[in-house]
């Protein structure tokens, strides 16, 4: 697995990256919240610090469960039980005190990336006359292939694994450009209308306020 640790202290940090990497797992180190919520994508579990410079680190958790549910273990120096219940309702997977046991911290990883992988993938949609093969990236209406572009399809896949369910403008900006507070929302909305102008039978209902929903019967 590739596992993500975000910890400020260098010290910490290299103790760490060199532990885990003596395990059949690759481990990168950065020092930011921003990092974080910028590399998410590329890794499989995260080890999170709370105390980073740019950003506490239960907000970044906070903000980083709007667009991803990346299996995550808060691994810190608080040991307090307010900080505990924090980061779980949060949305952490697990909550480890420093000083860390790598052999503890490794059953932790491998159990919360259990747990996640429990989740069945899809790898198709249907919706009537619908279908998204997301394996394949290829969408047919009417049995006919339409052409999307690259990003109209990564919006349309977002929507579609979580279909008849509402995903918030957020993760749908984090999934296509890799970062949920991009600059990219005029973008967003341009590419938005030409997919329902090329998929008129698919009903993507806008929440107000939230973000979006592929309904399920069309």
């Amino acid at each position: 697995m590739r596992l993500l640790i975000v910890e400020d202290d260098d010290s910490v940090a290299a103790a760490l990256v060199a532990g885990l990497r003596r395990s059949p797992h690759s481990a990168t180190r950065v020092a930011r919240a921003s990092d974080l919520l910028l590399q998410h994508h590329d890794h499989d579990v995260v080890l999170l610090d709370l105390g980073l410079p740019d950003l506490d680190g239960i907000e970044a958790l906070r903000r980083l469960r709007r667009t991803s549910e990346v299996p995550l273990i808060v691994v810190t120096a608080r040991g307090d039980e307010e900080s505990t219940v924090r980061a779980l309702r949060a949305g952490a997977d697990d909550y480890v005190v420093k000083p860390v046991r790598i052999p503890e911290l490794l059953a932790r990883v491998e159990a919360v990336a259990r747990r996640r992988g429990e989740t069945p993938r899809v790898d198709e949609v249907r919706i009537g006359d619908l279908a998204i093969d997301l394996a394949a990236r290829r969408v047919a209406m009417h049995a006919d292939e339409v052409h999307l572009t690259a990003t109209e399809f990564e919006m349309l896949a977002e929507l579609a694994r979580s279909a008849g369910r509402a995903v918030s403008r957020h993760r749908l900006l984090d999934a296509v450009w890799g970062d949920a507070y991009a600059a990219s929302s005029r973008s967003f909305d341009v590419h938005l209308t030409a997919l329902r102008q090329k998929l008129p039978v698919a009903t993507i209902t806008t929440i107000r306020g939230y973000g979006y929903r592929l309904e399920t019967e069309s």
